[in-house]
């Protein structure tokens, strides 16, 4: 424990099984932080082309979003640990306020002037967007005991599929009722604008049922939690806050390196996918033919079916669960999505990207749940927020190797062909598959106690984890 920090109380509160509703209503907000998170990655970089920018400035222009999401989701996670209000509890004051200000950056970001503002903007919207997302994970840590947890984040994935799925296709779909596709220069299309109007308001509407519908536990001393808060000055605070990768749990460790290969494949697939398809189901790397423009929309497509396949199978991820284990569960999974990245190199039509994909939106319900799962059981409850901010780093990190080391290869190598990146990231996630079964998963963890604290011997395990660390 950091210095200067009092002791929280151990825990010997049973949480009770929640219904499927409960849980449903305590993860319907996702669906909206989905609408910011998907429209925000299908239509980012059409959006700054459409205000001038080069494709070799994209890449940097993009690693804004990993990098915000670096330095904002451990503060959040710290500050709501130590935020309790008797009408809005803990997490739920940072989904609203995280809600209303990623809204207001969706109204603005389409409409943006200059190259520079929409770069600003996209600053704005991701931090805004990642303090509505951070307490959202804690917030299964909180409610659930640790045999719901997989559940919980289950839950999550199922809206996370849903609003990706919809935000994905709304440019397509408000094409389709005759809202104009093409703008001219230095001006973004009303598809898009609308888009993200809608966006907008269903990110707000869905974290305010979340916030209106679901209830929080209090501290159970109420004392001692004052008093630690009192106790840590700003700079302690601060302090704690980013050694937090100092003193992870030794799950936590394990799973880091699962989640470095699993989010560079997953980046290596984002960014590349595109150029690969357009280039050997299309023909073309000219990025102002109608062809090459007919291949990425057909990407985008293929994006939505991978998270409608996440959305249904996130259904039996549970069941699947319990009958594999986690770890297991979750190795299995990533190898399906690997395979199904390294398949694109064989296809000769189209519609089998669609086939592949289908193994990706496997990988993808997993990613989004049973690696939260399997964390939050082997963390303090005291500091569930903070440890799942921390966790964030080992997401953002390969994403700022992808979206900064592979570009500049690219260029260093013009005749490496962007399919044989799309192979690699299959080759990554199954690499992190592998990884996967080193876990030291266990539903009823021990975790380490400090030498000058005794063992409360009221404590169940089984029940919610021991907060001292």
């Amino acid at each position: 424990m950091a210095t200067g920090v009092a002791a929280a109380p151990s825990s010997t509160r049973t949480k009770p099984r929640l219904s499927f509703w409960q849980i449903w209503n305590m993860s319907f907000g996702f669906m909206g932080i989905q609408f910011g998170f998907a429209l925000q990655n299908a239509n980012t970089s059409r959006i700054f082309s459409n205000l001038g920018a080069n494709p070799d400035d994209i890449p940097i222009l993009w690693v804004a979003a990993p990098l915000t999401g670096l330095l904002v989701q451990p503060i959040i996670g710290y500050m709501s640990d130590r935020t309790w209000s008797p009408r809005w509890g803990r997490r739920r004051p940072f989904f609203l306020v995280g809600a209303i200000l990623a809204s207001i950056a969706m109204l603005i970001m389409p409409n943006s002037p200059t190259l520079w503002i929409a770069g600003g903007m996209l600053w704005i919207m991701d931090a805004s967007i990642n303090i509505s997302m951070e307490p959202f994970r804690a917030f299964v840590g909180d409610k659930l005991p640790n045999e719901q947890y997989t559940s919980g984040f289950a839950m999550q994935s199922f809206f996370i599929g849903v609003g990706a799925v919809v935000a994905s296709l709304l440019p397509t779909l408000l094409t389709k009722f005759g809202v104009a596709n093409e703008a001219a220069a230095g001006i973004v299309p009303n598809s898009v604008k609308y888009a993200y109007y809608l966006g907008a308001a269903a990110f707000f509407l869905c974290v305010l049922y979340t916030v209106l519908t679901s209830t929080e536990y209090p501290p159970e001393d109420m004392e001692a939690f004052e008093r630690e808060k009192s106790s840590v000055t700003f700079m302690q605070g601060v302090k704690e806050t980013f050694s937090g990768a100092l003193h992870m749990p030794k799950v936590m460790k394990q799973l880091a390196v699962v989640q470095f290969f699993t989010w560079f494949g997953l980046f290596c697939m984002w960014i590349f996918t595109t150029l690969a398809v357009t280039k050997h189901l299309y023909g073309t790397t000219d990025s102002k033919s109608a062809a090459f423009n007919e291949g990425a929309n057909f990407v985008g497509e293929a994006f939505a079916m991978y998270s409608g396949i996440s959305a249904v199978f996130s259904l039996m991820l549970p069941w699947v669960a319990r009958k594999l284990s986690r770890k297991l569960t979750h190795m299995v999974c990533l190898t399906a999505g690997g395979l199904g990245l390294m398949s694109v190199a064989f296809i000769t039509e189209p519609w089998m990207l669609l086939v592949s994909m289908v193994g990706v939106g496997i990988a993808w319900t997993s990613i989004l749940s049973v690696p939260y799962a399997m964390l939050a059981g082997s963390i303090p409850a005291h500091k569930m927020g903070h440890f799942m901010g921390v966790f964030n780093a080992f997401i953002v990190l390969p994403q700022v190797c992808a979206s900064l080391g592979l570009p500049a290869i690219m260029k260093q190598f013009p005749s490496l062909d962007p399919l044989n990146v799309v192979v690699l990231g299959g080759v990554l996630m199954v690499i992190a598959g592998i990884f996967t079964l080193r876990v030291d998963d266990n539903e009823k963890v021990t975790l380490p106690l400090a030498d000058d604290q005794p063992i409360n011997p009221g404590y169940d395990p089984g029940a919610i984890p021991d907060p001292r660390v």
